[in-house]
């Protein structure tokens, strides 16, 4: 892969790797940093990439290096970084969309790294399952009870309004 290649790929793929990111942590600091580590971890392995795979590649490793970062932080944990206001919804909200970043918020990781390739991101589920080292049924089944965890806490839309 020559320089000029690798450059291509930043240009392409780095802005939808950050949103990839910064929708899972909500930290544009660790965010960036997640990015600049794929990109890093990439250089090294540039070699050894198919040109075909470069999406998934990048996809996968920023995966990968999200939940490192993650498990990490969990080990680090402040209880006073936890607020109760996020483990309950509020009626009087009327913008939808934030709704639906707290509902996703509230899903367990792995539920929500393939709920936003899926439907953020637009991965089919081959895609999914080799970026995020599952098989394609255990994408599906997270998929599925994502998206049946996100009926039940979003109740119907008529309610909302």
């Amino acid at each position: 892969m020559t320089v000029a290649e690798y450059n291509e790929s930043v240009d392409q793929y780095s802005d939808n790797l950050y949103r990839f990111i910064i929708k899972n942590i909500k930290d544009e600091d660790k965010a960036k940093d997640i990015v600049q580590d794929t990109y890093l971890k990439f250089w090294e392995k540039k070699d050894n990439v198919d040109l075909t795979k470069i999406k998934s590649y990048l996809f996968t490793t920023a995966y990968h290096t999200l939940i490192d970062v993650v498990r990490k932080e969990k080990k680090q944990g402040s209880f006073n970084d936890v607020k109760e206001e996020s483990y309950s919804t509020n009626s009087e909200y009327s913008d939808l969309q934030e709704i639906l970043h707290e509902a996703v918020e509230q899903l367990p990781e792995d539920q929500k790294a393939v709920i936003l390739l899926r439907d953020y991101e637009g991965y089919a589920y081959h895609e999914i399952a080799e970026i995020t080292g599952m098989t394609e049924s255990q994408v599906k089944v997270y998929i599925f009870r994502g998206r049946k965890f996100l009926k039940n806490y979003l109740g119907s839309i008529e309610a909302l309004i």
